[in-house]
């Protein structure tokens, strides 16, 4: 017995001491040496995308919410800090409807760190964005394998408003990334239902904390669990009493993250946390939004609260790359393939959680538009669909070349041809930035086919590139004036405040203003006379324009006197 004990010992030894793999000196991660070649060049991926949101997310500019934004963060803030007393929070725009986790998170690493307030947002929403891609490629990659992951995480990080989205859209990519890491941490629970491991309960509760610390419209996690609960039950065996003890010891299990989902939400959102049914008031509230704020599509302006059913599901279909819809139509075709098949009681698991991931796209599109409710900003409120559309993308794709493997020259052409596609997609990307998230599909034509037709650059994404060459445009030889100049905005000022220098003035109006900076979005440019002295342009689009109004200014004053 010791004689079998010593010879354990030296093969566990041997183990330990055995060769490693090293690059560079250093000794590589166990799951680097387990990986296959998708897994490297995935890791790859999301390392690049970390490089680069480092690298460029300067680029981008202060979008129309942040300013309010960050402002309620500050009276969140506010609020705990003056023991519950301060509660101006409560009377902020509208704002007390959201969970303000991001605006928060914002705030306190601005009193830390010695930076401008905003590039820490942008920074701060870009790393969570690139979160967002990794645990679309931890889904796809649980479901379907780690080519499925690859193709998932390629496929979200070449989807113009996703990616370019990542730098200024601070509550919608935050509470993209938080829902897909919900998905994920959910999938891997229902994998050992009734008995979950704890680090999957613990993360689905983190991640329902986050979603539902952003947006209401984080409670539909709670909808998707009830129904992967349901899904998990043995309803097979027809016996009552052990259905039961399955649900009950399922929801026992599950019940922490809840808790926590709920702990940090109430946290971040201080106005849910005065009454418990406040978090459903809010999405019935949205439900009743009715502000004057207008849209556009196809050429026809609508109100926010009169759009038609269409008009989410159109934007989506348009402005994600057709690579994605094509890929997710592959998983939803396949899935219709095993269900008859197979039928729906004998499917296997990776066909349930690709029905899973359908529903969890389609859901609340089809809710929006039964409720025709308003919308504006095309998908922007939707960007949270975007992952779990390129996870079926993934696996949709991984089928097809698993289905065309048999046929050498077949699979071949179709990863060629599925390569080909992803470096359209990155090479249309690379000319659009910093707007990326303007990026429209053939379907309308492009960008060019959707200019004033469909929604633009509503964040005024331009102000920078704007104000920069308004700046240069006054230090042309023959312009040695040191006046300062009155400047109308078609956006917010605070925006323009914070790229102008001391040459330049926001003017309370446009007409009396000596130059004007306006997006093409909604024909804004169109609505002060001048003359263009800068065009922003991207594939030769205009996307926004700088008008010199020095001679209009000064005939129109002379007439008033």
């Amino acid at each position: 017995m010791p004689c079998c004990a010593q010879q354990h010992d030296k093969v566990g030894l041997a183990r330990n001491n055995g060769p490693r793999e090293m690059i560079w000196g250093i000794v590589v991660p166990g799951f680097w040496r387990r990986s296959g070649f998708a897994d490297r060049l995935a890791i790859g991926l999301l390392t690049g995308l970390c490089i680069l949101a480092i690298v460029v997310f300067r680029d981008y500019g202060i979008s129309n919410d942040e300013e309010v934004q960050h402002r309620y963060g500050e009276l969140i803030i506010n609020y705990y800090a003056s023991g519950f007393r301060d509660v101006a929070l409560f009377n902020y725009k509208n704002l007390y409807l959201y969970g303000g986790l991001f605006d928060i998170v914002a705030v306190l690493l601005a009193k830390l760190l010695p930076f401008d307030v905003f590039l820490i947002r942008h920074f701060l929403s870009a790393i969570i964005g690139v979160a967002g891609i990794v645990a679309t490629w931890a889904t796809a990659r649980l479901i379907a394998g780690p080519r499925a992951g690859l193709i998932a995480a390629v496929a979200l990080a070449t989807c113009g408003p996703y990616f370019g989205g990542m730098f200024n859209h601070t509550k919608d990519i935050p509470f993209a990334a938080a829902m897909i890491g919900a998905l994920y941490f959910l999938l891997r629970a229902a994998r050992d239902f009734p008995a979950p491991r704890w680090r999957d309960v613990i993360g689905f509760g983190l991640m329902l904390g986050a979603a539902t610390g952003l947006r209401a419209m984080g409670l539909l996690l709670i909808g998707y669990a009830g129904l992967l609960v349901v899904i998990a039950v043995p309803w097979a065996e027809r016996d009552i009493g052990k259905i039961g003890r399955y649900l009950g010891s399922t929801g026992l299990r599950v019940a922490p993250a809840f808790v926590l989902g709920y702990l940090i939400m109430i946290a971040a959102w201080p106005w849910a946390a005065l009454e418990p049914l406040n978090p459903l008031r809010a999405i019935f509230s949205f439900a009743h939004f009715h502000y004057e704020i207008r849209t556009i599509v196809a050429g026809e302006i609508y109100r926010m609260a009169d759009v038609p059913r269409w008009y989410v599901p159109f934007y989506l279909l348009i402005k994600t790359p057709m690579l994605t819809s094509i890929g997710a139509l592959c998983a939803l075709a396949f899935l219709i393939g095993a269900v008859a098949r197979d039928k729906i009681a004998n499917l296997p698991r990776r066909q349930i959680e690709v029905a899973i991931v359908t529903f969890v796209v389609l859901f609340p599109i089809a809710c929006e538009a039964a409720a025709q409710g308003p919308a504006f900003s095309g998908m922007r409120h939707f960007l949270f669909v975007v992952p779990p559309l390129a996870v079926l993308a993934g696996v949709g794709f991984d089928a097809v070349l698993m289905a065309l493997s048999p046929q050498r020259w077949l699979a071949v052409f179709a990863a060629c041809a599925l390569s080909a596609a992803v470096v359209w997609n990155t090479v249309t990307l690379v000319r659009l930035h910093p707007y990326e998230y303007l990026f429209y599909n053939p379907l309308v034509g492009g960008l060019d086919g959707a200019a004033r037709r469909y929604e633009m650059d509503y964040w005024v994404n331009m102000m920078p590139d704007a104000v920069n060459a308004l700046q240069n445009y006054l230090g042309l030889p023959g312009d040695t004036s040191q006046r300062v100049y009155t400047v109308g905005v078609c956006g917010e000022k605070f925006s323009f405040d914070n790229y102008a220098d001391k040459r330049l003035r926001a003017s309370p109006g446009w007409l009396e203003a000596d130059f004007f900076i306006a997006p093409t979005h909604m024909n804004c440019d169109q609505l002060v006379e001048g003359r263009t002295v800068a065009t922003i342009r991207r594939l030769g689009v205009p996307i926004g324009i700088v008008k010199d109004r020095r001679g209009i200014t000064q005939r129109a004053l002379g007439k008033a006197f």
